[in-house]
């Protein structure tokens, strides 16, 4: 056993990080400590992404409504820019802060995926950056 976990830390790791790659795409806030999403092979894994003007840090609406538009815009950019779509998106996470917006989330958010949609969860939170009232993680397959 000792054996295949020293293989495993000599051989894996570094194959691991070659097969990372960081995407920072064009119109995320500067300065934050994160990235857009990371591609490892062909999965893509973004980061959650709520309802902003790109380029900025000033929500694009007020009600869920518009800011689950916007959030899932953002993250049809992010997929796009990766080299993948929605068609492409095989888990969601949805982050509410108040589940009595789910129904006008669902609504939005299934006029997007309107056919095979991903798998998804949906959970209430005590808030979110800058005030917004969604975020929506995902996870997409990229390449061939």
């Amino acid at each position: 056993m000792r054996e295949l976990l020293l293989a495993i830390m000599a051989f894996g790791s570094p194959l691991v990080a070659q097969d990372r790659q960081i995407i920072q795409s064009p119109g995320r806030p500067a300065g934050l400590p994160l990235s857009s999403a990371v591609r490892v092979g062909n999965m893509l894994y973004l980061s959650g992404q709520i309802g902003i003007v790109p380029g900025s840090t000033q929500l694009a609406d007020t009600g869920i409504a518009g800011q689950t538009k916007q959030t899932l815009e953002n993250i049809k950019a992010v997929l796009s820019y990766a080299g993948s779509s929605l068609e492409r998106v095989v888990r969601c996470t949805v982050y509410l802060v108040d589940m009595r917006d789910y129904a006008k989330m669902n609504a939005v958010y299934a006029s997007y995926f309107p056919k095979d949609p991903p798998a998804r969860s949906t959970v209430a939170t005590n808030g979110l950056a800058l005030g917004a009232r969604v975020e929506i993680e995902c996870t997409a397959t990229v390449g061939s």
